[in-house]
């Protein structure tokens, strides 16, 4: 899938915190931005690739001038356990892992051949490798070894699976054994952003892709994503979106 900016109307596609159960791999061709994954925010530029473990939280803020394209996969066991950010310097690299992202798109195509995809998926993982073992030590982010960037990362982690849960910010900073004052100070180091804001984040990308992709009653959202009543999400909705979700729902089926 690419990724290209979605104008006012669909920054939540890209920015607003989201997980999956399968792992992203995104290479930027073009343009500059922030991307904020597991609660740490880097810049990024054309010829970076990065890598989203599965169950890990991300968003990406995407200018007019951005040009990427995603990689949806279940990673394997010899995929990295963590997240990484690769900036690939060297003009042959560069090329080398655009050929593979095309070759995989190519045989991903109903004239395509799924094998062939997963060989060159294959050669990709091993390209990944590669890079990530001849990193020079002073590209490293030390950031992310930092007990504010660690406490943010278990804290995501755990947003991303339990957002529907109707836990609180102080519910989650108990159950990491801290205060929501030291919770929110460590996320304002790693990503600029609260605590709420991250939670709040999350529960509103999938607010947004129930109404999307689904039929399924406003009420009954609001139940799934832990809202004491329909009116409250409603109106905690319209202040993120600018539109009520029925609103929000006509808009995104017509696109």
């Amino acid at each position: 899938m690419t990724l290209t900016h979605g104008g006012p109307q669909g920054r939540w596609r890209n920015e607003a915190m989201r997980s999956h159960s399968s792992a992203r791999l995104v290479l930027i061709t073009r343009g500059q931005g922030r991307i904020t994954v597991a609660g740490l925010t880097n810049g990024y530029g054309p010829n970076n690739l990065i890598y989203i473990p599965p169950h890990t939280m991300y968003g990406i803020e995407v200018g007019q001038t951005v040009f990427g394209q995603v990689l949806a996969f279940d990673a394997p066991p010899f995929w990295p356990a963590h997240a990484f950010h690769l900036r690939l310097r060297d003009v042959e690299r560069q090329k080398e892992v655009v050929a593979h992202y095309e070759a995989i798109e190519r045989e991903l195509r109903p004239t395509g051949d799924p094998r062939a995809a997963a060989c060159h998926f294959g050669l990709l993982s091993i390209f990944v490798e590669r890079q990530l073992a001849a990193q020079d030590a002073t590209n490293l982010d030390t950031r992310r070894s930092s007990a504010a960037a660690k406490l943010v990362e278990r804290y995501t982690a755990m947003i991303a699976r339990q957002y529907g849960s109707n836990r609180g910010v102080v519910d989650y900073a108990a159950a990491l054994g801290v205060t929501t004052t030291h919770l929110t100070r460590c996320c304002q180091k790693t990503c600029g952003r609260s605590a709420l804001s991250l939670l709040n984040d999350r529960i509103h990308y999938e607010a947004c892709i129930m109404l999307k992709e689904t039929a399924t009653p406003v009420q009954q959202i609001a139940a799934d994503l832990g809202f004491q009543s329909p009116a409250y999400f409603t109106r905690r909705f319209q202040e993120k979106a600018g539109k009520t979700p029925t609103e929000f729902r006509r808009v995104e089926k017509q696109r």
